[in-house]
């Protein structure tokens, strides 16, 4: 029997167009409506959705992204086998959460805003994350310590996301070049806050009490962690883990690898953007992978997936 699992991607490939397809289904298009009218500060997310600048600016984006990963869920999860695993890339996280079922949709929006709102309120200095890959990932972390940055997020035995502060980030990019590997390559990476470092540390006291105060439940469909990849479905869990993916390093290499692991033989990323399953493909090509992102229509996506089944 084919094991399904989803995946929520977190920032970078949020875009104007990104809720299309949930708008094409009644509940979720009332959902993004209602989503869209919450007001951050002096604007409200449909500004930040019209407006090129505020689109990636973090306490816009983390809040977006949860969104759309959401409508989209909403628009399928009817039409769609029930999932064995889900698996959420930094913010989204969160959505797996709700999609899971332990924590309820307006609940995850709250979190995801008061997250995000936290974490900006840990920039006192600019700082950057940058994507790394073509080293070997031990010369990298001691690439990171030594020039006092981070590694936010591994995604494959070569390939990193540094972070820290946007100074220390120039300072070390010239020097990559004379890491050890082969055709390395840096990709700056649009979010413009140093997510899963130690930098983010004064916000984690207020998202601690933040996640107490929000009703989570045991669910049926477990989470990966991000922070090791385990199966997690208790509230306790639930909320240690989401606590400690803001400072802590994601390992989103051992998630992909317990997704195949578990005997998934079909994923789909709930969008927007279509960079989980790319990554799950390139490491895992035996399992059928296909992003929300690249389907014109629902009816599309629900095909897919059908067809993923019937063979």
């Amino acid at each position: 029997m084919n094991k399904f699992a989803l995946l929520c991607p977190g920032q970078g490939a949020q875009s104007a167009h990104m809720f299309a397809l949930a708008n094409q289904h009644g509940q979720a298009a009332s959902f993004v409506q209602e989503a869209l009218r919450q007001s951050i500060e002096q604007h409200t997310l449909a500004d930040a959705l019209s407006s090129p600048d505020l689109l990636f600016e973090n306490r816009y984006a983390q809040p977006l992204i949860i969104a759309a990963t959401l409508a989209n869920w909403l628009a399928l999860r009817d039409d769609i086998p029930t999932p064995d695993l889900i698996a959420g890339y930094s913010i989204g996280e969160i959505a797996a959460h709700a999609v899971s079922g332990s924590i309820e949709v307006q609940a995850a929006m709250h979190v995801a805003t008061a997250r995000a709102a936290l974490m900006q309120a840990c920039v006192h200095m600019p700082q950057r994350m940058l994507a790394v890959s073509g080293a070997v990932l031990a010369d990298l972390q001691r690439f990171a310590v030594s020039h006092d940055l981070h590694v936010a997020i591994i995604n494959a035995d070569n390939k990193v996301i540094l972070a820290g502060l946007a100074s220390k980030m120039s300072a070390a990019i010239p020097k990559l070049a004379s890491l050890p590997g082969h055709d390395i390559t840096c990709t700056e990476v649009a979010v413009h806050i140093a997510s899963h470092t130690p930098l983010m540390q004064a916000a984690a006291p207020g998202f601690a009490q933040l996640l107490d105060d929000t009703p989570v439940c045991t669910t049926d469909i477990p989470v990966l962690a991000g922070i090791n990849a385990e199966k997690i479905s208790q509230p306790a869990n639930i909320r240690s883990s989401l606590l400690a993916q803001m400072t802590q390093t994601i390992h989103w290499h051992a998630c992909m690898d317990a997704l195949a692991e578990n005997g998934i033989r079909c994923v789909l990323e709930l969008g927007p953007g279509s960079a989980l399953s790319n990554m799950l493909q390139v490491r895992h090509p035996r399992i059928a992978c296909r992003s929300v992102a690249e389907f014109r229509s629902l009816d599309g996506v629900r095909n897919w997936v059908q067809r993923q089944f019937d063979r």
